[in-house]
């Protein structure tokens, strides 16, 4: 997990996730995971619901290609890596 990548990309995830009104509570789980993370330094929470993000916006791509763009996905992959 690459945190500074991730302290770029995670604003504007979650940003996306309450614009698509997607995952229901997702976007604040993935808040408040990043927020104990910081905290704890326990990544658990933050890749588990990172990659929920990640499979809720390749399925919405799926279905509508400008909905989330390809390098937010892209990048929000790297950074977990």
């Amino acid at each position: 997990m690459q945190i500074e990548k991730l302290e770029k990309t995670l604003p504007e995830v979650i940003q996306k996730l309450e614009k698509l009104k997607l995952g229901d509570s997702l976007a604040a789980e993935l808040s408040w995971c990043w927020v104990s993370f910081k905290n704890d330094q326990n990544p658990v929470g933050v890749i588990e619901k990172s990659e929920k993000a990640i499979a809720l916006f390749k399925e919405v791509r799926e279905k509508n290609s400008r909905a989330v763009s390809k390098k937010l996905i892209e990048d929000f992959e790297k950074s977990l890596n």
